[in-house]
């Protein structure tokens, strides 16, 4: 377990009951997790729940990676421009000469020319819906005589995947063919799958997309998935919505991370640099879906930019490229000599102003940590990982909360999260932005941290911190949350804390 960390178990109410019955393959227990790390409030415009929302507007000016789609046929071009179809999804290279025009790069094709900015549209956001589904093909512990039912009329390689009943942990592929119904025993073992002990899948999604492709044991290819009713499928609309990426034109390079859900790679795709997730597990890529339909919703300077999504043997999540990595090892690495005062204070009102953005959206983050925040190339902290995962109180309990970061009200049997607990896990970070990366309440216990928090202990001042700044971390720990200070607030305060670094170090 994690340094900072303890296993907790959090009722939750908004979720796809789509997934409930799925087993995870690791330990062979069904599975409830939470559709997204954020907590949304009743008022959001951004709940699950809503009918329809309305997308926020984008930025008449698109940043070079920005992805868009063409809105009709452009097959008459002239010098320099670029040939596209309706639908096609083009990635801005930079901005063209002439106004109103750009340089893009075709998705598919990788051709490159010049566009006008009218006659495409950025993606759009996808509404967070329970519905969507990575796998609309599984149909969780149904019988095979159910299984046959849901095949009919038969139709050559028209498949579903449920549960295996007789061999608990196994899972059943069941294929039409001719007027029949075949069904494949997926066998579990040594944390893969296999059909027929020659080929391994990491899960069902990789299983799925190679027998789509090859048709190896079994007696034809997967052509049509069978969708359990009330599915939509995520790759379809990820597709439409322009979100879907290509993984014929990514590029793998160095592991840059490790984290609970996934490894983080070092990418290029299509001649930029990316930061990727790679999230095999399918009921966690389940929840990260969940997440990322939020991410392509928000647009801010401090929010790291989520790029889209590839589905190959799990789920991809391909975001920008964070230079300097996160936070604390930024901050460890180089120490007081080469960090000063004022840069503290600007990474902290990066943080807060990241902050604020959601706060505006009534969106909680839940994990609100040094570790969280990126650092790119031009020395930006960007607020990252929206991912802390929950699970139904009745299942597995593996979820982890970070009890020197997490507010007391959400530690309790019930946790109350919101945008004020966020404060709270603001002001240990910047108690470990001031402490260049320390870990918060150094040589304590997490049972007495929980315990001293409670009688009322705060941590001392970081040695060099300017009192001011002090000030607000004791306000963003004060015990009832209704008088701790917005993130507005404290982005003013900093704010003026800036103005005031410049004027002593005359920068």
């Amino acid at each position: 377990m994690d340094d900072g960390k303890v296993c907790i178990v959090e009722h939750v109410h908004r979720f796809n009951t789509t997934f409930c019955n799925l087993i995870s393959l690791e330990s062979h227990q069904p599975l409830r997790v939470c559709p997204s790390a954020f907590c949304f409030h009743s008022d959001s415009q951004f709940s699950p729940h809503e009918e329809t929302y309305k997308p926020l507007r984008m930025a008449t000016s698109w940043a070079p990676g920005t992805q868009c789609v063409a809105k009709s046929d452009h097959s008459k071009t002239k010098p320099g421009e670029l040939a596209y179809r309706k639908g096609d999804i083009l990635t801005i290279v930079d901005r063209g000469v002439a106004k109103g025009t750009y340089k893009v790069q075709h998705n598919k094709t990788a051709a490159q020319g010049l566009i006008s900015a009218s006659n495409v549209r950025e993606r759009e956001a996808i509404r967070v819906d329970p519905s969507l589904s990575l796998m609309p093909w599984f149909h969780g512990k149904i019988s095979g005589l159910e299984a046959v039912d849901k095949l009919q009329p038969t139709e050559d390689g028209l498949f579903l995947v449920r549960e295996s009943i007789r061999h608990p942990g196994d899972y059943v592929l069941c294929v039409s063919l001719g007027r029949e119904v075949i069904h494949y025993r997926v066998i579990y073992q040594d944390k893969k799958l296999t059909i027929d002990n020659s080929e391994f899948f990491y899960n069902l999604i990789d299983m799925i997309e190679f027998y789509s492709k090859n048709r190896g044991a079994i007696a034809t290819t997967l052509r049509k998935p069978r969708p359990k009713e009330g599915t939509k499928s995520a790759e379809q609309e990820l597709s439409k919505a322009g979100w879907l990426l290509d993984i014929e034109k990514l590029s793998l390079g160095q592991s840059i991370g490790e984290g609970e859900f996934g490894v983080v790679y070092e990418g290029d795709y299509m001649g930029q640099k990316m930061a990727v997730k790679n999230i095999k597990c399918d009921v966690t890529a389940q929840a990260f879906l969940q997440e990322t339909a939020v991410m392509t919703k928000l647009q801010h300077k401090n929010l790291v930019r989520l790029l889209g999504v590839i589905l190959h043997n799990g789920l991809y999540i391909v975001t920008e490229f964070m230079a300097k990595g996160n936070l604390v090892n930024f901050l460890r690495t180089r120490g007081r000599a080469v960090v000063s005062c004022h840069q503290l204070v600007r990474f902290t009102l990066d943080v807060c102003e990241g902050m604020e953005y959601l706060e505006s959206k009534k969106l909680v983050h839940r994990d609100l940590a040094a570790r969280n925040i990126l650092v790119s190339s031009d020395s930006v902290a960007k607020i990252s990982d929206f991912g802390l995962a929950k699970v139904d109180p009745k299942c597995v309990d593996n979820a982890k909360l970070p009890i020197k970061w997490t507010a007391p009200e959400a530690l309790k049997k019930g946790g109350m999260f919101s945008t004020r607990s966020d404060v709270w896990s603001f002001g240990v970070l910047l108690w470990e932005t001031f402490s260049y990366g320390r870990q918060p309440y150094p040589k304590m216990s997490l049972t007495e941290v929980k315990e001293k928090v409670e009688q009322g202990y705060r941590m001392e001042t970081p040695e060099g911190c300017p009192a001011a700044v002090y000030t607000l971390m004791r306000s963003c720990w004060e015990m009832d949350p209704g008088k701790r200070p917005s993130f507005r607030k404290l982005r003013e305060k900093l704010d003026k804390e800036l103005r005031s670094c410049r004027t002593v170090t005359g920068s």
